[in-house]
């Protein structure tokens, strides 16, 4: 791999200083807007609810991003030429774009580029500032009510992990540049942002007692009851034993090989390898070639001895795609029956729901040539599923164990 410009340190003091000022302008907005609240974990939750919604748009974004090829548009790291914005790197901009009108440099994809990386930045001092005040929390003792100390631990280690990951998130980010967009690690910094969603949607679960909803913005409320414990979201509707927990892992498992086969698909730029549909190529088993398609440590469009892809190879990560994309909706599907079967009808129609958004907007990807507008709808759907299982996963969990708990009391009682 060859790293080209590489990192440029000189303008970290400033940026750090910028996502600084954003951060505080964000937290302020979010404390203001609890006010009213009582404890300090009633406004981390809103905090991490408000975390998860800016984590939810950077993906988007980092998908218009990579979709307008602006992924180059400053090719250095952390700044825009050694400059905190492209406004310091006016000459080298203008270089660059007239020595390649139609390459990756130019005033608007510098700009989409470094707004991305302030969105990042703004989102990990968040992160960082939740981590703070749940160990400050934490060692005060301040959580109240029954298992107290287990929710303590619970936000500590959704904290910190959350914390971790997104360290981990800015190392991709910055090897996404400095490695000229190397699909590996472009795919699994894609990941890595479905990755933090999934962490940040258990991190808002902890602080909101442990119970879940699909209410996000109720954490926004500046009202606050009078019960001295903190805001909760409203329970996961208690039905007996549900039926669907192995349904749940299927879907779960069978999404996450999606998601992976997706970012494979959009890092590799496959989506028009196949114009049709149902057919691809106007064949059911079109020509591929999977060797060089997944062969998954080399640079873009080059195979690890830097030969070009051949076609077959991006006919095979699509069509493997698209292969996988069935089997993806037949589970979830009977994933969407079960739970609606079991009494949760709003959980069933939303993941109906973006069942079918995932497929219109991936039809559209394949029949209207992959427009910009269809391209990221179907990124947001895949990130909305990712929120969406997580949820169901939590709530099921949450409901199993009530019943747990409440069959060790049944058995107590006929003891006693």
């Amino acid at each position: 791999m060859k790293w080209s410009n590489g990192f440029d340190l000189r303008p970290s003091v400033p940026l750090l200083c910028l996502a600084l000022v954003l951060g505080i302008g964000a937290v302020s907005w979010v404390w203001l807007r609890g006010v009213q609240a009582q404890h300090r974990q009633g406004r981390l939750a809103r905090l991490c609810a408000f975390t998860l919604f800016l984590c939810f748009d950077l993906v988007l974004f980092g998908a218009f991003t990579r979709l307008s090829d602006s992924g180059l548009g400053c090719p250095d790291w952390p700044g825009c030429y050694g400059f905190v914005s492209p406004l310091g790197a006016g000459l080298e901009i203008d270089a660059a774009h007239q020595l390649m009108p139609q390459g990756p440099v130019s005033w608007a994809k510098a700009w989409i580029e470094m707004i991305h990386r302030y969105a990042a930045m703004t989102v990990g001092f968040l992160i960082l500032i939740m981590f703070i005040e749940t160990w400050r929390e934490a060692l005060k003792g301040r959580h109240l009510g029954a298992g107290a100390l287990v929710l303590k631990r619970a936000t500590v280690w959704c904290a910190s992990l959350s914390l971790l990951w997104v360290m981990l998130q800015g190392l991709f980010g910055a090897l996404t540049v400095t490695s000229k967009l190397f699909p590996a690690i472009v795919s699994m910094h894609l990941l890595g942002g479905m990755t933090l969603l999934v962490l940040l949607v258990i991190q808002w679960r902890a602080y909101a007692g442990g119970v879940v909803s699909f209410n996000v913005l109720s954490f926004f409320s500046t009202r606050e009851a009078a019960d001295p414990t903190p805001p909760t979201a409203p329970q996961w509707p208690q039905v007996h034993r549900p039926s669907w927990g192995g349904w749940l892992i299927l879907g779960a498992c069978a999404l996450g090989v999606q998601l992976a086969l997706g970012a494979w698909v959009s890092t590799n730029y496959a989506v028009l390898a196949c114009q049709s549909f149902p057919l691809c190529q106007a064949q059911w088993w079109p020509e591929m070639n999977f060797s060089q398609g997944f062969e998954l440590w080399r640079p873009l469009g080059l195979t690890s001895s830097q030969v070009p892809l051949v076609f077959q190879a991006l006919t095979a990560i699509h069509y493997t795609h698209r292969l996988m994309a069935y089997v993806v909706f037949v589970l979830l599907g009977i994933l969407c029956v079960r739970v609606h079967q079991s009494g949760h009808k709003s959980a069933a129609l939303v993941l109906l729901g973006l069942l079918l958004l995932q497929f219109l907007t991936g039809l559209s990807n394949v029949v209207l040539g992959w427009p910009m507008i269809g391209a990221i709808l179907h990124v947001a759907g895949a990130s909305a599923l990712v929120i969406t299982m997580t949820w169901m996963s939590l709530g099921y969990l949450q409901t199993r164990r009530r019943e747990a708990s409440m069959g060790q009391g049944s058995q107590s009682l006929h003891a006693a």
